[in-house]
């Protein structure tokens, strides 16, 4: 699992830097298309950067196409994050070829194959997840201390 993380970590920082995106504002793009809109205070808690630091983030993100803000219909102090990912044709591009390789990858295996696979996958995304929050409440404590 570790060489696996740290292998989708490399990929992930080329596919960054082949958009001319830095890491971390690509790291938003994917949370955004994860999750959908959201509110700036949410991707600071989701990518444990400073509200300053998403701020700043989020115009660069808005000024490549990747995002737009709208006011919050429930909230006119805040404002939502609403990602446009999958207009850019240059990320799809990008995926394309990773995309085809998993695809035969994935041939490889029967259904009942896949079906066990996917729910590792998910189960161990929900474990990192809780560690993420672990790890993230930890630090919290000893910066606060």
């Amino acid at each position: 699992m570790r060489r696996l993380g740290t292998r989708t970590v490399l990929y992930q920082q080329q596919v960054a830097s082949s958009l001319g995106l830095y890491n971390n504002d690509f790291i938003s793009i994917d949370i955004l298309h994860e999750k959908g809109p959201i509110t700036a205070g949410e991707l600071s808690k989701l990518t444990g950067l400073t509200t300053g630091s998403v701020t700043a983030l989020i115009d660069r993100l808005e000024k490549s196409g990747y995002v737009r803000r709208e006011n919050d219909p429930k909230d006119r102090r805040k404002v939502i994050i609403v990602p446009l990912y999958e207009d850019k044709e240059e990320v799809s591009e990008t995926y394309l070829k990773l995309y085809v390789s998993m695809m035969d990858l994935a041939s490889s295996y029967t259904e009942e194959e896949l079906e066990l696979i996917t729910q590792f996958l998910g189960k161990a995304s929900t474990v990192l997840e809780e560690q993420i929050q672990h790890l993230s409440s930890t630090a919290r404590s000893k910066s606060s201390s």
